[in-house]
């Protein structure tokens, strides 16, 4: 079912977003956050490498996947899936994804993201509904998201990007190097139907194994299994972060109803969604 932005004006004092500038742009970081996480610093650094370069006031904060409810979706500007998973709720973080395919919010996903992309992408599009990641059951019939034969897994590898895709055009480039943290990627049983669909395969490494993915007619819809955040620097903030960020810029929160027919996005949560979700703001790194 669709997932439509609906966006009810409230009185200031009734928000649950506790400590948000409505102001600024926000950005969601959708992952259970560690602080001893070389993935997530390096996500916190790379936010705020390009938020320097671009001169951006840009709010950020950390969600749990299970704090994800429709009321807080619709009042972000963008949301970056997080390495990190399996997360503590799977279906609110595929509601995510779907919440921002179908409403042109600009998302991002790497690494656990990425995957969680795919099986959205999977369910919702494709029509197969029990899509599944080995991570959380690893027995399951439709696996699109399996172990992988060999552990990427603090390797740095070249990856190829398709000529006219958005990845390339940031890069500015079509061969790049990027670095991996992941021991699950795209069921090669699979690839010849996901390419089937209207998703864009991208990039790939010189085996052929999908690497970067793209939704056509987005904002900003991209996955990549690497983590670009871990080669960011403050000199050299990463095109794809900026990218990202770039297109929060011009992403604005509108009052829209809800298509006629469509099911409200809050209905297709799972149940016991709680009102005010737990949100920690990103400590700016030293």
């Amino acid at each position: 079912m669709a997932c439509r932005r609906t966006l009810v004006p409230r009185a200031a004092d009734a928000s649950p977003f506790y400590g948000i500038n409505k102001m600024k742009k926000k950005l969601s970081l959708f992952g259970e956050f560690n602080p001893d996480s070389e993935t997530h610093s390096a996500t916190n650094s790379a936010i705020e490498h390009s938020k320097k370069v671009l001169e951006f006031d840009l709010e950020v904060s950390w969600i749990s996947t299970v704090d994800i409810s429709e009321d807080l979706l619709n009042h972000f500007h963008g949301f970056w899936v997080a390495p990190g998973s399996p997360y503590k709720n799977m279906e609110k973080t595929l509601f995510a994804i779907q919440y921002a395919r179908e409403n042109n919010v600009p998302i991002l996903g790497t690494c656990g993201g990425f995957q969680h992309m795919m099986i959205e992408y999977a369910r919702n599009v494709l029509g197969y509904k029990d899509a599944q990641h080995a991570e959380y059951d690893p027995y399951a019939s439709e696996l699109f998201i399996s172990e992988l034969s060999c552990s990427l897994k603090g390797r740095e590898m070249e990856l190829n990007l398709s000529p006219n895709s958005a990845a390339a055009s940031l890069y500015g480039k079509l061969q790049v190097k990027e670095k991996y943290y992941c021991n699950f990627g795209v069921n090669p049983e699979y690839i010849d139907l996901i390419r089937s669909g209207p998703i864009s395969i991208v990039g790939s490494d010189n085996e052929g194994e999908i690497r970067v993915l793209e939704y056509p007619g987005h904002s900003f819809f991209i996955g990549t299994l690497f983590v670009p955040q871990a080669l960011s620097t403050e000199k050299n903030p990463h095109p794809l972060v900026t990218g990202f960020l770039q297109a929060i810029m011009k992403n604005k929160i509108t009052e829209q109803a809800s298509a006629p027919g469509a099911k409200s996005p809050g209905n297709s949560l799972p149940p016991g969604t709680p009102c005010g979700p737990s949100i920690w703001p990103v400590a700016v790194p030293d």
